[in-house]
């Protein structure tokens, strides 16, 4: 009777998504499936703390899937393209940048953006010349259609 009722403790458990693999914040080896992944980053009514949340949400990602398996790259344009001016102040959040990017995160900036607003790419923290795009939302597009599946936090 105890193994029966385990089994159908286990089955429940099971069924709701809350078995060991859901248990942590580490899925068991071979729970997900290798991803290629686009972030869409086009800023948040709440600036800074939208920012947090998706350099959070972006460690979380790799974290879960695993450096290895996943590859993500994080589109910015309008005014998402602020979290690398204010990152240029911020040494809180450079780090967390740095941070994603040690874990192969890769980040893309819209050059339309900074042609409209008048931005210097040299004031951005963390961004190079490879890492600006023509177009942010035809960037996201592009990925999309090579595969990448698509998350805006």
């Amino acid at each position: 009777m105890t193994v029966f009722r385990s089994l159908m403790i286990a089955v429940v458990l099971a069924t709701l998504g809350l078995g060991a693999a859901h248990a942590g914040s580490e899925a068991p080896a071979g729970y997900y499936a290798d991803q290629k992944v686009v972030y869409h980053n086009d800023g948040g009514p709440d600036g800074a703390a939208y920012f947090k949340r998706l350099l959070g949400n972006l460690r979380n990602h790799v974290e879960a899937v695993g450096k290895a398996h996943v590859e993500i790259r994080v589109v910015s344009h309008g005014d998402g393209v602020a979290l690398f001016q204010s990152a240029a102040n911020d040494k809180e959040v450079a780090a967390r940048i740095d941070a994603v990017k040690g874990m192969g995160v890769r980040f893309l900036v819209c050059g339309n953006t900074l042609r409209e607003r008048k931005i210097d790419r040299d004031t951005l923290y963390g961004v190079g010349k490879d890492d600006i795009v023509p177009s942010g939302v035809a960037e996201l597009a592009r990925l999309q259609g090579m595969g990448f599946a698509y998350i805006h936090p």
